[in-house]
């Protein structure tokens, strides 16, 4: 292969997965199943050049391969508002993608759809929250893939041995311990966002054992709040919880702390302070915009978004605030199926598919407070689009969305 025998875009592919490998001092390449591309938003022109070259010299893919968010709604960038000389890269760098041979998923949350990983299945993923659910809830065995690198594992089927790919790396090297929380506080995703973020905080770059969570289960949708919140407060990218994540839950898989590995105790006050914090830079209670679907929503949060209405009978979004809705487009066509998109437009969500809110111009430009039950855009909001946050529940954002306005909100600790 870099000899150039199966093709240019093989030899310069496998060129750069060598020199990382030569700079981690991996001891060897490893195949891997399947690969999910980070670098389809339209960050910097290189990410157009990039694929477009490849595409141009023959690149294909050779494993499965799904993509992430792209930088707007391909189907409705224009009804979004969405200015011709932003779309017309974004929309060149989707078709090269579909030249060489990728799903065209567009979500960040791949775990939701197509080609879902299995258990002990070595892929290369890219997108920070995908990495922590793919490795931690699944199971599966990936690094976090920075742009490029994704595509070159994608059209090799080669990655460097090193870091999650080996069982080694993958023993907590921290132990939480969670056993003085309020067993209560854990039923909305944002509190497991609340808990991820202060995880992430807390431990960086290692891998967190988090026990004392006594019959806690989370949803998916928590598992994925947890992660998202922890990977973007820090750089988590495997955690394992005690009787609920697979590798925790293994006899003999190895990866329980040793003994002498650093204890840190969690308390409810530590965890009300997290959530405070994604509140702290608000200075006022009036609403712009409420951004709801980073990660992309599910399917689940479609229907608990519809009851969190409903409950309030039939009332309609405040006319100075936008809702936003992101999801990938097959999970907005069963939310359609499943009778839960008319309820949602009736109340005056705009459903936003295919793309992210700090990677496509949707937010309006002069929305100074944003409202999320989102830890991960609560940690980027106020960098990518210069805003506020108000951190909340679901039911917290349908409020902010009805009333204009959200004052700060108690934790559930």
């Amino acid at each position: 292969m870099l000899d150039g025998a199966a093709g240019e875009a093989v030899r310069f592919a496998l060129s750069v997965v060598v020199s990382v490998a030569e700079a981690l001092d991996a001891p060897d390449l490893i195949s891997i199943e399947q690969a999910h591309i980070d670098a389809c938003a339209l960050m910097a022109p290189s990410n157009l050049d990039f694929v477009e070259r490849l595409a141009e010299v023959g690149g294909r893919v050779l494993v499965p391969t799904t993509l992430s968010m792209v930088s707007l709604d391909l189907e409705h960038w224009e009804a979004l508002g969405v200015p011709e000389a932003f779309s017309e890269p974004a929309r060149r760098i989707a078709d090269a993608y579909r030249k060489v041979g990728c799903v065209p998923a567009w979500t960040c949350a791949p775990y939701q759809g197509y080609l879902t990983p299995r258990y002990g299945q070595q892929i290369a993923w890219g997108e920070s929250n995908a990495v922590a659910y793919a490795n931690s809830v699944l199971g599966a065995r990936t690094n976090r893939y920075p742009d490029y690198l994704d595509l070159c594992a994608a059209i090799t089927g080669r990655v460097p041995n090193t870091g999650l790919h080996r069982a080694a790396h993958r023993r907590a090297t921290v132990r939480i311990d969670a056993g003085k929380t309020r067993p209560e506080a854990w039923g909305s995703p944002a509190a497991w966002a609340a808990f991820g973020a202060w995880v992430g905080d807390r431990v960086g770059d290692r891998v967190p054992w988090i026990e004392g969570l006594g019959g806690a289960r989370p949803s998916n949708d928590a598992l994925k709040a947890f992660g998202a919140a922890a990977a973007s407060f820090g750089a988590v990218f495997l955690f394992h919880l005690e009787g609920i994540t697979p590798e925790a839950c293994t006899q003999g898989s190895g990866v329980r702390p040793e003994w002498t590995a650093e204890i840190v105790q969690v308390r409810d006050s530590d965890l009300s302070a997290s959530w405070d914090t994604m509140s702290a830079k608000a200075t006022t209670a009036a609403v712009d915009a409420v951004i709801l679907g980073c990660p992309h929503f599910s399917y689940g949060e479609f229907e608990e978004l519809v009851g969190c209405i409903a409950r309030r009978g039939d009332p309609r979004m405040h006319g100075n605030v936008r809702g936003l809705v992101f999801a990938s487009a097959p999970m907005v066509e069963l939310a359609r199926r499943g009778g839960l998109l008319e309820p949602l437009q009736r109340f005056g969500w705009t459903l936003v598919r295919d793309t992210c809110p700090f990677h496509s111009p949707v937010v309006r430009g002069d929305a100074r407070t944003v409202v999320t039950n989102s830890g991960k855009c609560a940690y980027y909001a106020p960098s990518e689009l210069g805003a506020d946050v108000r951190f909340g529940d679901l039911d917290a954002c349908v409020e902010a969305a009805v009333t204009g306005r959200m004052e700060r909100r108690e934790s559930p600790w």
